[in-house]
């Protein structure tokens, strides 16, 4: 098995992975899982969840690619870029679409699939690059996302992307 391998079996568990931890926070309501999942129902708790099932799958992959003896190169900076990156890809093929015809449970899992499988591409482009002398600023990278996640979390600002359009919420509902 080869990286490339190892990164088209990431798309896919990272996307079966989505709907594993999609209802985490209902069933376990507390502070950790609310800055990894969604809270609600809004696109910006659904890009969490997307980022969040890719870091998952991401440190499966650190410990396979070690028992494996692959190599690669840019390891924190390629998982920061492939979490990052797929909020851009996500939100620029989903939302144009939801504001033509509104949620449609088969095109939002399509541009979920679609936003993950290019998040890897690049982030392998990365792992095959000659190593760079600034791969942990991947892990500030990633810490900083998440406390941007919980920000937003539990002060989302009052715009369409943090609105939950089941209950006319934003954030975690009191």
């Amino acid at each position: 098995m080869d990286l490339r391998k190892i990164k088209t079996i990431g798309v896919f568990v990272a996307f079966i992975l989505c709907f594993f931890t999609h209802f985490l926070y209902t069933l376990f309501p507390n502070f950790l899982t609310s800055l990894f999942f969604p809270v609600n129902e809004s696109i910006w708790e659904h890009v969490k969840m997307m980022t969040s099932t890719i870091l998952i799958w991401e440190v499966i992959e650190f410990f396979i690619l070690k028992k494996l003896s692959i190599n690669y190169n840019n390891y924190l900076f390629s998982v920061f870029v492939t979490t990052i990156i797929s909020i851009p890809i996500f939100l620029m093929i989903y939302f144009p679409i939801y504001k033509c015809i509104g949620s449609v449970f088969l095109i939002n899992i399509i541009c979920l699939f679609i936003s993950i499988y290019y998040s890897y591409i690049i982030g392998y482009q990365i792992m095959i690059k000659d190593d760079f002398k600034f791969d942990n600023l991947g892990l500030i990278g990633i810490i900083l996302l998440y406390i941007i996640f919980g920000y937003f979390t539990y002060f989302p600002p009052k715009c369409e992307l943090f609105l939950d359009p089941v209950n006319g919420s934003y954030g975690i509902s009191n």
